[in-house]
């Protein structure tokens, strides 16, 4: 699958190429930057494709890779002449050429010194005016996109706080209503309120960053209201913004490409922080927190706004894109749109559709990979480098949508429904090809359906445009979620159902859109004409920075990551786990991943099972926080079964080479669909097999019984020696215990031990070292359990279990459990239950 994608990508990257070198800009324009822009996409995963696909070891590779070096330098220095022009533009767009006759005398006259010589129009001393105004408006351009991924850190991190309450109550909790906050902007139907909120947006900027400051208050409920306040103004100021600047075309899209532009700076930065945000209210100091560096740089880009919209003058109102361009006043062409041509709701939809979209899909570069990730071996892309490409990807589709007729056709559409229904529809590598496209046409229309809702009135517009996104967040949310919610089984698992729905309401705000890029053409001299070119090509530099950063965070990532090697290869051992850890969200909701690591590194865990962990959804805030623990500790990762599939996720990390796995969607008739993997790993040479599984709720019986025998069915039926690391749900010695240990010929690893009724370890064919339980530490509700294995070169010896205990001292040393977690242990963790750990003879 992987070598047809880079055949494909070669091919069309060398025939972009072609088309921007023999079709020039005074050809054919559009054509032009479409094949230039698709060839500068191709080319990063070109690269990386032909790198990761190179033998490592090959001479003749080797030989010929100082070139490699050496033709990277000599092509950035096309980007960087790129970046040059875009600025240099800048300088030119307030020069008037003017033709003067100066037959009858001289047009002007120019200063001259006594010897002759034109003197300087600027002192040495000074600093060229067209030079300062560059600056200027560079300086405004990066702090309203600060400003913008401040507003998409709140807008992310709700929903995640939200999720926190029905998590710990298990169902509905009442905080859900929060969610209606993004509904705030309807008050911008008061136009005054309006106005003021337009005119003094800086000082309501800095308002909304109680939102951004909320990481202070202790409680949960206090930091989820705060959060949710901040982002109802952060959403209303962005919103009255755009509204007030509908008469001024320049003006509107100049804020609306930066809107964009925050959305990509949120994805890079996410990927800098492991799929965190540093601003996050779950986020401080301690798991890797800059609030305050966030709020100061805040404060600092809102106080630009307010001194530059002080010293600024008033533009000039112009018509701006509604039909009714030759009315008298930007407001009589304001209303005649809203009861001509143009539909209030079809633009309402259209907007709410694709906010919904960059929300759900592309708020973090890896989310499309686990929502289509696959088993082992076609598992798909890895978040590092691939994120790159979904940066890309969506960087391409903010610099495509200047040309309104292209994303707005018909035939545009049908691709970007076609990428939908393949990143839908297929796994691994395909989906994932789908889910860029998907994500390229998401971002291409944004701008359009952005502006589009401007030119209604802001109450009903406003209203149903943040409506139909909410209803899209909670059906997302129901797919999953059903057991919890009322109504949830009619959308149980049918999340095609949801992104079909999504696809039919942006293209009801492209078909109302498409009429908008028809008026276009009658403005083509526009006052604000220059606005929209600098805020074109600023964007374009931002593009180049920004893809030129997730690069160099994925090589810095790729580098740092460490490599995969067992704790203690001289004993041919290893230690397995299993933990709940409730989708990396502690007890006081604060990321977990950062203590997660530290116990599970101090307890030298070579193969972890972690249930409830799939966050690739809004309401866990499109984390990822594996990536962490894998690269931090040196793991390989299996996520399990995809976001797709409806699961709440079960993860396997491995310090051993994956050789193959399975995911498995155990029967679950009537309640929670239940997850599981089953995955062959490289055991010191030696084939092991390993389940993870999370069994369906105490609720429902039959759904248990039917899912416990089909991982008895999978234990039975594999040769290999095999560790069952999993969430039963029911005390031992019932029957589902046995249906589980017996028929699936398995040791339980202490059938002594009565005191559990979630999670259990299982295993045959290894000599069983030591079995020790350790509390959670307030990580999540649930505790660690572990058993430490070794390998044996002749496991039907083992394949049934010696319960005879022996004490530690008889034990090697390298085979005992750390001594840190006994007595009172460590940050919350200790040995507990027995207060210790047991050792066995095998």
């Amino acid at each position: 699958g992987f070598g047809k994608f880079l055949l494909i990508v070669g091919i069309l990257r060398t025939v972009s190429c072609g088309g921007w070198v023999y079709i020039t800009s005074t050809d054919d324009h559009l054509t032009h930057d479409i094949t230039m822009i698709v060839y500068l996409v191709c080319t990063l995963p070109w690269q990386l494709g032909v790198i990761y696909t190179s033998a490592r070891n090959n001479p003749q590779a080797l030989k010929w890779r100082p070139y490699t070096t050496y033709a990277f330098f000599e092509w950035s220095l096309i980007l960087y002449d790129v970046a040059f022009d875009a600025v240099t533009a800048l300088d030119f767009q307030t020069f008037e050429l003017a033709v003067v006759d100066v037959s009858g005398g001289h047009a002007g006259a120019v200063p001259v010194t006594k010897e002759g010589y034109a003197t300087n129009v600027y002192p040495e001393d000074n600093i060229s005016p067209s030079f300062l105004r560059t600056l200027i408006k560079l300086r405004g351009y990066v702090s309203e996109v600060y400003l913008a991924f401040v507003f998409w850190s709140m807008l992310s991190s709700l929903a995640l706080l939200i999720w926190y309450f029905p998590l710990w109550h298990m169902g509905i909790s009442g905080y859900e209503a929060f969610l209606l906050i993004t509904i705030a902007p309807m008050v911008l139907g008061i136009r005054p309120l309006r106005r003021v909120m337009a005119k003094y947006r800086g000082v309501f900027h800095i308002l909304s960053l109680v939102g951004v400051a909320s990481f202070l208050a202790q409680d949960p409920a206090l930091r989820l209201t705060m959060t949710a306040c901040g982002l109802g103004i952060s959403v209303t100021t962005w919103m009255a913004t755009w509204f007030e600047a509908r008469a001024h075309v320049g003006s509107l899209e100049r804020s609306i490409l930066i809107w964009g532009v925050g959305l990509l700076v949120h994805n890079v930065v996410k990927m800098a922080w492991w799929t965190e945000n540093p601003i996050w209210p779950i986020m401080h100091r301690a798991n890797g927190g800059w609030n305050e560096i966030g709020i100061v740089l805040a404060v600092v880009a809102s106080l630009e706004v307010i001194l530059r919209d002080v010293t600024s003058p008033t533009s000039v109102p112009e018509h701006d894109l509604s039909p009714a361009a030759t009315s008298p006043s930007p407001s009589s062409a304001i209303g005649a749109t809203g009861t001509g041509n143009s539909s209030w709701w079809m633009a309402a939809f259209g907007f709410g559709g694709v906010l919904y979209s960059l929300h759900a899909f592309f708020t973090d570069s890896s989310a499309i990979m686990r929502y289509t990730v696959d088993g082992y071996p076609n598992y798909g892309p890895e978040p590092i480098p691939w994120g790159v490409a979904t940066i890309a990807a969506l960087t391409g589709g903010l610099l495509v949508s200047s040309s309104r007729r292209l994303t707005t056709s018909p035939v545009y559409y049908v691709v970007g429904c076609l990428g939908c229904a393949a990143f839908t529809y297929s796994s691994a590598w395909n989906a994932y090809y789908g889910g860029l496209i998907f994500g390229f046409y998401s971002m291409s229309v944004m701008p359009a359906l952005a502006r589009a809702i401007t030119t209604h009135p802001p109450f009903k517009t406003l209203l149903t445009t943040f409506m139909t996104y909410n209803i899209l967040c909670l059906a997302h949310v129901w797919t999953v979620a059903y057991a919890f919610v009322p109504g949830g089984p009619y959308l149980r698992e049918r999340t095609h159902w949801v992104l079909t729905g999504l696809m039919l309401l942006v293209g009801c705000g492209v078909v109302n859109a498409r009429k908008q890029a028809t008026w276009d053409v009658q403005f083509k001299k526009m006052v604000q004409l220059h606005i929209v070119k600098s805020a074109r090509s600023l964007t374009r530099v931002a593009s180049l920075f920004v893809i030129v950063a997730s690069v160099l965070i994925a090589a810095n990532r790729s580098i740092s990551a460490v490599v995969p090697a067992p704790y203690h290869p001289a004993e041919k051992s290893f230690t397995a786990a299993i933990w709940t850890i409730h989708f990396a969200l502690d007890d006081d909701m604060w990321a977990s991943e950062v203590r997660m690591r530290d116990v599970i590194k101090e307890l030298e865990l070579d193969v972890v099972g972690l249930l409830e962990s799939d966050t690739m959804r809004i309401i866990m805030g499109n984390r990822d926080w594996a990536q962490f623990l894998a690269e931090d500790l040196g793991y390989y990762v299996d996520y399990g079964p995809s976001t797709m599939k409806h699961t709440w996720g079960c993860l396997l990390l491995s310090k051993f080479p994956i050789l193959q796995s399975e995911h498995h969607l155990l029967p679950s008739p009537v309640g929670e669909l239940a997850c599981a993997i089953h995955a062959t790993l490289d055991v010191y040479g030696q084939p092991v097999d390993f389940i993870v599984s999370h069994n369906g709720q105490e609720e429902d019986p039959e759904d248990r019984r039917l899912q416990t025998t089909e991982l008895a069915r999978v234990m039975r039926t594999s040769p290999n020696p095999f560790v069952f690391l999993g969430y039963v749900v029911t005390k031992p010695k019932q029957p589902l215990y046995y249906t589980l240990f017996d028929d699936g010929d398995m040791n339980d690893i202490d059938p002594t031990d009565w005191d559990r009724w979630c999670q259990y370890i299982g295993y045959r064919g290894l000599r069983r070292v030591g079995y020790a339980r350790v509390s959670h530490g307030k990580i999540t509700d649930t505790e660690i359990q572990t058993g430490k294995f070794q390998v044996v070169d002749n496991p039907r010896d083992y394949w049934k279990a010696s319960y005879e205990r022996v004490v530690e001292s008889q034990v090697l040393p390298g085979l005992r459990y750390p001594s840190m977690f006994r007595g009172r242990g460590v940050r919350g963790h200790r040995y507990h239950v027995f207060n210790e750990p047991r050792y066995f003879i095998h």
